[in-house]
C-alpha cells in the first residue's frame, strides 16, 4: 500500500507540471487564436497572407519537430537565445495551438451570416457593437465542440514534452516502470488522463447549454 501511495504521489507532482502547462497554454491561445482569426478575416491583405503563413506552417509541421525547433534549433538560428525547457514548451504549444484555434474561431466568425451584420448597421450598431453583442455570442456556441476537442488534445499531447526532459505524468511514470519492472505507474497515468478529460468533458458540456440560447 505504502508503495502504491508513493509511486502515484510521485506521478501526481508530474501531473502539476501537465497542469501548469494545460493552463498556460489554453490561457494565452486561445486569446491569440481569436486575434489572428479577425487578422485572417481582416480586409488587409497582407495581413491575411501573414496569418495563413503562420498557420499553414503550424499546421503543417508535428508538434514534435516544433518543440526540437525551438528547443534545440533556435539558438543555433539566433545565438544567445536559450529557452528553459518548460519555458520552451511552452512558447511551442501556445504557438501550435493558436493556429490550431485560429481556424476554429476564423470558421465561426465566416458562419455568421451576412444578414445579420447588415441588420446591425440598419440598427445603427458600429462594428465593434455589432462583433461584441451579435457575431462573438454566436461564434463562442459554434466553436466550443472543436475548442473542447482541441482541449483534450492538449492535455495528451503535454506527454510529448518528455522529450524535452521535463518532468510530467508520462516521464515519471515510466522512471518507476524503468526502476520496477511493474506497469501499475502506466495504469496510474492512464486514469489521471482520463480524470482530467473527464472534467473537461463536463465542463464543456455545461458551457454549450449555457450558450444554447444563441442558437
Amino acid at each position: 500500500m505504502d508503495y502504491l501511495l508513493q509511486t502515484t504521489g510521485y506521478i501526481f507532482q508530474g501531473a502539476g507540471v501537465t497542469l501548469k502547462l494545460f493552463i498556460i497554454t489554453l490561457a494565452v491561445s486561445l486569446p491569440l487564436g481569436f486575434l489572428c482569426a479577425m487578422g485572417k478575416t481582416s480586409k488587409v491583405k497582407s495581413l491575411r497572407l501573414l496569418m495563413e503563413l503562420y498557420t499553414s506552417i503550424v499546421r503543417g509541421t508535428p508538434l514534435l519537430l516544433q518543440l526540437f525547433f525551438v528547443y534545440y534549433g533556435l539558438p543555433i538560428l539566433i545565438p544567445g537565445l536559450r529557452f528553459e525547457r518548460f519555458t520552451a514548451a511552452a512558447v511551442t504549444f501556445i504557438l501550435n495551438y493558436g493556429a490550431y484555434f485560429t481556424e476554429i474561431f476564423r470558421g465561426g466568425i465566416q458562419s455568421i451570416e451576412r444578414g445579420q451584420y447588415e441588420a446591425s448597421r440598419v440598427l445603427g450598431m458600429s462594428y465593434s457593437q455589432t462583433m461584441l453583442r451579435i457575431v462573438l455570442p454566436q461564434t463562442v456556441k459554434r466553436v466550443l465542440p472543436p475548442v473542447s476537442n482541441e482541449a483534450i488534445t492538449l492535455v495528451k499531447d503535454t506527454a510529448l514534452v518528455v522529450v524535452l526532459g521535463i518532468g510530467e505524468i508520462l516521464r515519471n511514470s515510466k522512471e518507476i516502470v524503468s526502476r520496477d519492472f511493474t506497469i501499475s505507474p502506466f495504469i496510474i497515468a492512464a486514469g489521471i488522463y482520463l480524470a482530467l478529460n473527464y472534467l473537461l468533458v463536463v465542463l464543456f458540456r455545461k458551457l454549450e447549454k449555457r450558450y444554447a440560447v444563441y442558437e
